[in-house]
């Protein structure tokens, strides 16, 4: 009979630590998107999940384990835009638009963790440690928004950094929330900047000066 109850005991103990392990870790995503990464202490993130400051180090013996514990269960809830939906668009400035539509959205949606780990990151090494896969992302995405652009030299240069411009997230920060410009409008201006780095029109200047040319009457080109 003990023998049979052993394995109970211990399933059951494995799933309560289970649950503790990630009270903990939820704790964890919300005190760094209230307070930040590199201002939330072991003490308040105890307090905050009911447990013991030895049960947090048990859990996670060092800032690293419980940070990238956090940060896997946070990226879990809260994906990135998929590179392969961008690439799929053939057209440049369509797929500059829609990379900018799905990545401002993104930020939108995590704005308050963004917020905390940008401003963590540039004084925290661990934290920008963490922060780097993301940084290696939107790297992967300049590359895929470059495909296909016929500027070459330096206006190929300034393409490439108006398109990282474009894609990061205090860029965004500053255009549609503090410049009160939207998510689309924010999108509207970086592809405006880019079309202008490349010393191309923009598409919708473009077609409005096509238009102009027609002659009303015969749909043609005036003379």
């Amino acid at each position: 009979m003990t023998g049979e109850k052993r394995p109970y005991t211990m399933r059951l103990r494995a799933e309560q630590e289970a649950r503790t392990r990630l009270r903990i870790t939820e704790s964890a995503v919300a005190l760094h998107e209230s307070l930040g990464p590199a201002r939330t202490s072991v003490s308040a993130l105890a307090e905050r999940a009911g447990v013991r400051r030895s049960t947090v180090y048990r859990h996670f013996p060092t800032d690293a384990d419980l940070l990238a514990a956090c940060s896997a269960h946070w990226a879990a809830a809260h994906p990135v835009p998929e590179l392969e939906a961008w690439a799929a668009v053939r057209d440049p400035d369509e797929r500059l638009r829609r990379a900018l539509d799905d990545l401002y959205a993104f930020y939108r949606d995590a704005r308050r963790m963004m917020d905390n780990l940008v401003r963590d990151a540039q004084t925290d090494e661990l934290v920008a440690r963490q922060f780097g896969p993301f940084a290696d992302y939107l790297a992967d995405a300049q590359g895929v928004l470059m495909t296909g652009r016929r500027a070459r030299g330096a206006a190929r240069e300034r393409v490439r950094a108006a398109v990282g411009h474009a894609l990061a997230y205090p860029t965004w920060r500053s255009l549609a929330v503090d410049q009160a410009l939207g998510d689309a409008g924010a999108a509207d201006l970086m592809g405006r900047l880019v079309a202008a780095a490349g010393g191309q029109e923009s598409p919708r200047r473009a077609a409005r000066r096509v238009g102009s040319r027609r002659s009303p009457a015969s749909g043609g080109d005036r003379p």
